[in-house]
């Protein structure tokens, strides 16, 4: 078995677009660049958020691209009990707390839950519950991005691990699957950046193994708001992958090859692969229209 695994791990919120095709492409070569494994998984514990079928348009559309799980992709919604296991080390160690606060209560602090919860305990609602953030600094070298550090207890404060709706929280489940599943290297888009530091505390505090990672640059519209399927960004064409996929290379600094194949192209350009040219910064792609009429 090889050390690598990756992972791209789509939200069912709708089908697959430009820039969730960006962050799907950009993992696919760091896992086949490093001879490792690629792994699908489908994030679907948002439910209000998603949208019947999109799960099984995501992956139809990923095979055309070309873009293969090497294994049957693990489904979240699954997966309670394993994310509940982990919520009850974390709450014996008495590191959870429930929370009833507002929206405008946390409006009041800028959305930074402080240690001590604003609002008292309301028997009529089911709280949230949320982790007791350390004063505590996390530092990771990203790939792309470079050295990261966010001080969590001042630029994030308590966060939360269980919804008062009874799911559990991407930041929780996110880190309990990482490990279950082996994943060494994380490459997503930049927009997730942030939740990083969460996450590597909640490696710590579950005695986890830590992560690498790489956060590519974000697609973005005419106006610099990131392409995203809950904005109806237009889906890619799974009909006509080629100038897509290399519109998606040209968008990740990459060389664009001239195969009139997918196999071919990807196994081009996987040749070709260099992650020192792959942007930092966000970009944009309201022009996408014209760069995939240009390639294709």
């Amino acid at each position: 078995m090889t050390s690598y695994r990756g992972r791209f791990a789509p939200s069912p919120t709708g089908r697959l677009h430009f820039g969730s095709l960006i962050a799907a492409l950009g993992s696919w070569l760091f896992a086949r660049a490093a001879d490792g494994r690629w792994i699908v998984r489908i994030e679907d514990i948002d439910p209000p958020r998603e949208v019947p079928g999109a799960d099984a348009e995501i992956l139809r559309a990923l095979t055309a691209f070309g873009l293969e799980s090497d294994e049957p992709p693990l489904r979240q919604s699954r997966r309670t009990d394993i994310y509940a296991e982990a919520f009850a080390r974390l709450k014996s160690a008495g590191q959870v707390y429930p929370c009833w606060c507002s929206r405008s209560d946390l409006a009041r602090v800028h959305g930074i839950h402080p240690p001590q919860c604003l609002a008292k305990p309301d028997a009529s609602r089911t709280p949230a519950w949320r982790l007791r953030v350390p004063e505590r600094t996390i530092e990771f070298e990203d790939a792309i991005q470079g050295h990261v550090r966010q001080d969590l207890a001042r630029e994030v404060g308590d966060f939360v691990i269980l919804r008062a709706d009874g799911w559990y929280a991407y930041q929780l489940a996110v880190v309990v699957d990482d490990a279950a599943q082996g994943i060494t290297e994380v490459v997503r888009g930049a927009d997730l950046a942030d939740s990083t530091p969460r996450q590597i505390l909640l490696q710590q505090l579950l005695d986890l193994p830590r992560l690498s990672y790489a956060h590519l640059p974000l697609a973005l519209d005419r106006d610099g708001r990131k392409l995203s399927k809950q904005e109806r960004s237009l889906p890619v064409d799974a009909d006509d992958p080629l100038p897509t996929l290399r519109a998606g290379l040209a968008f990740l600094g990459q060389p664009v090859p001239s195969a009139q194949t997918v196999d071919g192209l990807l196994a081009h350009a996987l040749a070709r692969f260099d992650v020192r040219r792959i942007p930092a910064q966000a970009r944009m792609a309201g022009s996408f229209a014209a760069m995939r009429k240009e390639l294709s």
